[in-house]
């Protein structure tokens, strides 16, 4: 299980990596600096995270049926795309995010109430409506700022926090699994140790300082800080999913992916990590 993680862990941040470079070569990204007036940015990727939303909305959909509960998929996936490329649009439209993200969030929860009327009637209308919405939120806005962080503050930026979440799960799980005696959180998720938790602040903290000083994100010791508050979001966010396999009574969201399970068990750390990086990034920006 171990040998497939890494390897598979590192064939897909590397897929992820030539993604976004490829895609900053597309619209100028690489050779343009940030503050010059560019073509529309982050096309491919945006593409991306619609693409992985979709089976995504589908796992979670499953584990919510494991507990009687219906997320609306049609709508739950239309609206957690229009929520993780509104950055995207307001290239286009040239309107705040913040306007966007007010409208959709209105227009989602109507549009889910109208869905249980017509198809399920005053049956469950609390824990289907809530579920759905859930699952908007979790899936659409929060791999948002996926976007906003390569859209706001560039490539570099995003990949330093893909790498960062992405090492310490791998650096959780590998030290975990060789040296793992105390456990982290027995009631959620018995895998995981305080000794994988070491390993995941160690192995982001290196990545960080390599990022933030060779591609001059911000200076080391910040990056430093970085990389140890990041290991431990990464993780809680780990944590998140796990207690809703747990509630669901699921080891993995899915089987596709070797050594992970299912898409959710691939995005679900840096899935809840995103907003508080765009808000350290934008924190920090001259740092």
């Amino acid at each position: 299980m171990l040998k497939y993680r890494l390897l598979f862990g590192t064939l897909m941040t590397v897929f992820f990596t030539a993604v976004v470079i490829f895609d900053g070569w597309l619209d100028g990204s690489l050779t343009t600096c940030q503050t010059d007036d560019r073509t529309v940015q982050g096309t491919i990727l945006c593409i991306l995270i619609a693409g992985l939303i979709i089976p995504a909305q589908l796992e979670l959909s499953k584990l919510a049926a494991a507990k009687k509960l219906k997320i609306f998929t049609p709508l739950s996936i239309i609206a957690s795309i229009l929520f993780a490329s509104t950055w995207y649009w307001q290239q286009l439209i040239e309107t705040p995010p913040q306007i966007c993200l007010f409208f959709l969030s209105t227009l989602s929860l109507l549009g889910l109430l109208l869905y249980q009327y017509f198809c399920y009637g005053s049956s469950g209308v609390i824990a289907n409506c809530g579920a759905s919405y859930f699952s908007i939120i979790y899936l659409g806005l929060l791999s948002g700022f996926v976007l906003a962080i390569r859209i706001d503050l560039g490539i570099w930026p995003l990949l330093m926090f893909i790498f960062v979440i992405k090492s310490a799960d791998i650096g959780a799980y590998a030290v975990g699994t060789l040296f793992g005696k105390h456990q982290f959180s027995p009631g959620i998720s018995p895998g995981k140790t305080w000794e994988g938790m070491t390993g995941a602040a160690v192995v982001a903290m290196i990545v960080a300082v390599l990022f933030g000083v060779i591609c001059d994100i911000m200076v080391w010791w910040l990056a430093a800080i970085f990389g140890l508050c990041f290991a431990f979001i990464g993780q809680f966010g780990d944590l998140v999913e796990s207690m809703i396999k747990r509630d669901a009574k699921q080891k993995d969201s899915a089987d596709n992916v070797p050594g992970f399970g299912g898409i959710l068990d691939i995005i679900d750390s840096p899935l809840l990590a995103a907003p508080f990086a765009y808000l350290f990034f934008i924190l920090f920006e001259a740092a």
